[in-house]
């Protein structure tokens, strides 16, 4: 499984990436609202002057399977970024074959690279195996509101 990083070329497949993952959410019940994003939007959000998310791209045989969306923030008490991880889908023909694993150890690493204290992202509850695949990699639930889990990990890397 290779990972690599989204470029402008990959607008439209970005933008499918957001709606596979919109629809997984719906099916479990996670999400009932309108999708809003646009290419348009996402040109100008990720790749603009100011890039305010990233794209990696879980490969398997040179066809992308999933995808991670994510962004940093900063603590001024830590002094110190963390990654928030707003979305990690991979297509459903594809999964538990080491490409969400993939992503999340690319992220680490970023995390690594950039001092970051840690990452954090949420989960619905009713995504039992995702909560077990994130739970494997160490991270806790630090919070729950109703179907709502608030997911910590600390990943163990050493950059080089």
């Amino acid at each position: 499984m290779k990972v690599r990083v989204a470029n402008p070329d990959d607008i439209s497949l970005i933008f499918s990436f957001i709606q596979k993952k919109s629809e997984f959410d719906r099916d479990i019940g996670a999400f009932s609202g309108q999708l809003n994003t646009s290419k348009n939007k996402i040109h100008k959000t990720f790749f603009g002057k100011v890039p305010f998310a990233y794209v990696l791209f879980a490969e398997s045989l040179e066809h992308e399977v999933g995808f991670a969306l994510y962004g940093f923030r900063y603590s001024s008490f830590a002094g110190q970024p963390s990654i928030w991880l707003d979305d990690l889908y991979v297509d459903k023909d594809s999964r538990s074959q080491g490409a969400g694993a993939a992503l999340m150890t690319r992220l680490a690493q970023i995390a690594a690279e950039n001092d970051c204290t840690h990452l954090a992202w949420t989960a619905d509850a009713r995504n039992t195996l995702g909560l077990k695949f994130y739970r494997r990699l160490g991270a806790e639930i630090i919070e729950q509101k109703e179907n709502r889990c608030f997911l910590r990990w600390i990943p163990q890397i050493v950059v080089n």
